[in-house]
């Protein structure tokens, strides 16, 4: 069977003057359909990339990427942001919520890239606001919640379209210990029960040790991988 995300030999460098960084060197990495992956390593060693790549949010110099049965190198970009809507979900470390907008407002805009009509969105934001228990929060604006309760209106949204794979980049980061926890819970419960994938970078080993497998990459490759 394929793996769900499957990374074949994958080079990505950038240019910062003259000089060529080799952000990732080669890569191999699958991930399986239900899996929890969190990616770990120093800053600059490819984390984030990794997650850019898979989203479709950039593209590779060699090598192939293939995320849920689709070659992403060959879409167009206007395929790849239909094919992202339906199946990449995203959560930040720093939220990223529209403050004019309520949290049920915030939740429907991925929604609004899809076919579905109104009424079908709204029971899909309400639902996607029920999983992360926000239902008594859908018309509170982001600077009305705490902290924690961003980040469960930013992975309602995620979720909201029903995508195959969630891609969360430091999580945690923002949070206390506590509302870090509580959020771990909650994507503990949406791999689960909801049989979401997840791929996680983050630098709390809190949440390397949650996840079931952990890789450490370093200067562009993964120096060690550990089930948990």
């Amino acid at each position: 069977m394929t793996a769900l995300i499957d990374m074949r030999q994958v080079t990505k460098t950038y240019t910062r003057g003259s000089e060529t960084l080799t952000v990732l060197d080669q890569l191999d990495l699958q991930v399986e359909q239900k899996e929890f992956v969190a990616l770990m390593g120093p800053s600059g060693s490819g984390k984030s990339t990794i997650l850019n790549l898979v989203g479709g949010l950039d593209t590779v110099d060699s090598g192939e990427i293939e995320v849920a049965g689709q070659r992403l190198s060959s879409l167009s970009s206007s395929a790849l942001a239909r094919w992202r809507s339906t199946h990449i979900g995203f959560v930040f470390q720093s939220f990223n919520l529209v403050p004019v907008l309520t949290a049920h407002e915030n939740v429907m805009l991925p929604l609004l890239l899809t076919p579905l009509g109104r009424k079908e969105r709204e029971e899909q934001a309400n639902f996607a606001l029920e999983v992360v228990g926000l239902t008594d929060r859908r018309t509170h604006r982001p600077r009305q919640l705490s902290g924690g309760q961003e980040q469960r209106v930013a992975i309602a949204r995620a979720i909201a379209t029903d995508p195959d794979i969630i891609l969360a980049d430091e999580p945690t980061g923002d949070l206390d210990r506590d509302s870090a926890s509580a959020i771990m819970d909650l994507l503990d419960r949406l791999n689960e029960e909801m049989g979401k994938t997840f791929v996680v970078v983050t630098h709390d080993t809190m949440v390397g040790d949650r996840a079931r497998r952990t890789l450490h990459l370093d200067k562009g490759v993964v120096q060690e991988s550990q089930n948990s």
